[in-house]
């Protein structure tokens, strides 16, 4: 007996629905792991600020440019939660003749982020 009048999806319905979804889902995606690399390499350029402005206060305080990047940032009174870490992993260095602060990691995303 044929129920007549009877309502539901059928499969091509379902599947178009699926594959709409699947589709939003990897766009999503790839902008979510681009916002990642985005804030990683903000926060990495947030921290060579932070850290070039105490050596700026260290050589305030002290008459002379620090001796080495370490001398800043194991000073508790400069940094009372310790050393600054790079989100991306990278390793940060002070040039010994401009003294200001660089990471060793380049953004893959757009590099003006994280000169």
């Amino acid at each position: 007996m044929l129920l007549k009048g009877k309502k539901g999806f059928t499969l091509i319905e379902v599947l178009f629905v699926v594959i709409i979804i699947a589709i939003l889902a990897a766009i999503a995606l790839g902008r979510i792991t681009t916002s990642t690399a985005i804030a990683k390499a903000n926060a990495c350029k947030a921290n060579q600020s932070i850290m070039n402005l105490q050596i700026e206060q260290y050589r305030l305080d002290n008459d002379d440019w620090p001796a080495s990047l370490a001398t800043v940032t194991q000073d508790t009174d400069y940094f009372p939660d310790g050393e600054p870490e790079c989100p991306s992993g990278g390793t940060y260095s002070m040039d010994g003749t401009t003294y200001r602060v660089d990471c060793n990691i380049t953004s893959p995303v757009d590099h003006s982020l994280h000169d």
